[in-house]
């Protein structure tokens, strides 16, 4: 099985930059698809971006050209600049080991979860 790990989650200034980390290990050590979700409270959870083991990347739109997502061997990372409050969330890093052209954009997607790291941005 897959164990992910997430850290670098922190209180920012809107405006302000953060990088978030996932580290997955256990076997396989490097999976098909990694993801990130996030969720604030009151919402549902929410696809934010996913990378897969050809480095191929997806973005939501919410994010996309604020957030970038990238993964070097069994570590995903998610560079989260020009923070606004909105962004306010736990974030919680996904995998799944098996490749194809399934749907990735939806917590069902996902197999393994990591327990999430909170990221407040103040105003």
């Amino acid at each position: 099985q897959v164990q992910l790990v997430e850290s670098g989650g922190g209180l920012v200034q809107a405006g302000g930059s953060l990088r978030l980390s996932c580290v997955a290990s256990g076997r396989p050590d490097n999976p098909s698809l990694m993801g990130w979700f996030r969720q604030a409270p009151g919402q549902e959870r929410e696809f934010v971006g996913g990378t897969w083991i050809d480095g191929t990347t997806e973005h939501a739109d919410s994010v996309k050209g604020r957030f970038t997502l990238s993964r070097v061997h069994n570590t995903m990372y998610l560079q989260m600049n020009s923070l606004k409050p909105e962004d306010t969330a736990v974030y919680t890093c996904a995998a799944r080991t098996w490749l194809g052209g399934m749907s990735y954009s939806k917590p069902s997607d996902y197999m393994y979860w990591g327990q999430g790291t909170t990221v407040t941005v103040s105003s």
